[in-house]
């Protein structure tokens, strides 16, 4: 059966559109994770200094956590497709004026912050499309969603390097410009998509009457928001201070080589929790997630506990994998549980909800680890981790969700 299955799966997963949307988001994503390591070095190169780099990087995010939602609406609108189109053909314009801008001179930090900005507003109009697009290009949406996760995880590792590599033999702004490429090629490949079909609504609504709509039916389903909500704990008291303290632990104590070495072994082991989520599939998924979200414990727990690199290493592989099956859980829930017609809203919701903690998070973790040090403000971390999966597994709405094909 098991060879029948790898048989069946691999036409209905590899369709042509599915393909072309692979080619679309691996080719943008090396992109995204090339942009942190170009913008660090041209704001320091051009003497912006780290407080430079700061704004810069909140520029990039601040609007997709801010404007999410109106993409969601647009995307519902006018369709998924032609919002992610024209968001990649925005993003090329405005990134290849930012490249161009750092070839010719040294640009004013105000033009800098408006161009990312606005690159910032192009990824609130493409993500909410990403969405509604999978359900529509693959019929098995579990294995697509693990499959880009896969993709992405590989990414996350080789994009850096790849960047790293550029630096090396040319400049920032070469960086910029590639980076400002991969929007192109996204955006011809989504070009390419046959089998997206959008419903146009009988009654057009105004634009306050649909964010209202996507907030009910969010707002409607108790397993939806209650992750959200549990996951804004988890942004302030668990992935913040992370993200925060434990790498910059890592970084301290162990040097940069070996910090980089603990990044690509949390690459790898999100490639592995993505290969697994094409195989496992729970008839209960947020409940199975939950529990593998639990390994993100031997991330900070290992810091904390001042372990081997080796070790360190071992436990960032391991938060990498639960993460990585947690994610494919959840997307698919969502993509196979809310009307197509609301998609795009109701994900808006889900990443404006995801996001909006994350900066405050990682804000608060400095302060507060000078006051009580960073090994134990990552022992409390470790321990709200817990608190987080508990409160998953608590909600009976979460805990029971059924994935959309069992009987």
């Amino acid at each position: 059966m098991a060879i029948g299955q790898k048989r069946d799966l691999a036409p209905r997963l590899w369709s042509p559109d599915f393909t072309r949307f692979f080619v679309a988001r691996t080719t943008s994503t090396i992109g995204d994770m090339m942009l942190p390591v170009a913008l660090t070095a041209a704001m320091l190169e051009s003497g912006y200094g780290a407080s430079g780099v700061g704004y810069a990087l909140a520029a990039h995010i601040t609007p997709l956590a801010i404007f999410v939602v109106f993409g969601g609406v647009l995307s519902d609108r006018f369709g998924a497709r032609r919002m992610m189109i024209g968001a990649d053909a925005g993003r090329l314009v405005f990134q290849g004026l930012l490249a161009t801008a750092f070839f010719v001179t040294t640009p004013p930090l105000w033009v800098v912050l408006v161009l990312l900005m606005s690159v910032g507003l192009g990824t609130a109009a493409f993500q909410p499309g990403v969405a509604t697009v999978i359900p529509q290009i693959a019929k098995d949406v579990q294995a697509a969603n693990a499959t880009l996760r896969v993709s992405e995880s590989m990414m996350t590792v080789l994009g850096p390097a790849f960047a790293g590599l550029l630096l090396a033999v040319s400049s920032p702004a070469v960086v910029l410009a590639v980076d400002a490429a991969t929007f192109g090629i996204s955006g011809i490949c989504l070009l390419g998509l046959r089998g997206i079909v959008h419903t146009r609504p009988e009654v057009r609504t105004s634009l306050r009457r649909q964010l209202v709509e996507g907030w009910q039916e969010f707002r409607s389903r108790t397993w939806l928001w209650g992750v959200i909500a549990i996951w804004m704990l988890g942004a302030l008291t668990v992935f913040g201070p992370n993200q925060t303290l434990g790498f910059s632990t890592i970084a301290a104590q162990h040097g940069s080589f070996v910090f980089g070495l603990v990044m690509s072994a949390m690459g790898v082991g999100s490639v592995v929790g993505g290969l697994l989520a094409t195989r496992v599939r729970p008839r209960h998924p947020l409940r199975a997630g939950s529990l593998s979200m639990s390994m993100f414990l031997f991330a900070p727990l290992t810091v904390a506990l001042d372990l081997p690199a080796p070790l360190i290493a071992t436990g960032y592989a391991l938060m990498g994998a639960g993460m990585a099956f947690w994610l494919v859980m959840f997307h698919t829930s969502v993509q196979t549980h809310i009307p197509a017609a609301l998609l795009g809203r109701v994900h808006a919701y889900d990443v404006a909800g995801s996001f909006v903690m994350q900066p405050v998070g990682r804000a608060m973790a400095g302060p507060v680890g000078e006051q009580v040090g960073a090994r134990p403000y990552l022992f409390f971390a470790s321990a709200m981790l817990l608190v987080c999966c508990a409160l998953m597994l608590s909600v009976r709405a979460i805990r029971d969700l059924r994935r959309s094909d069992a009987s």
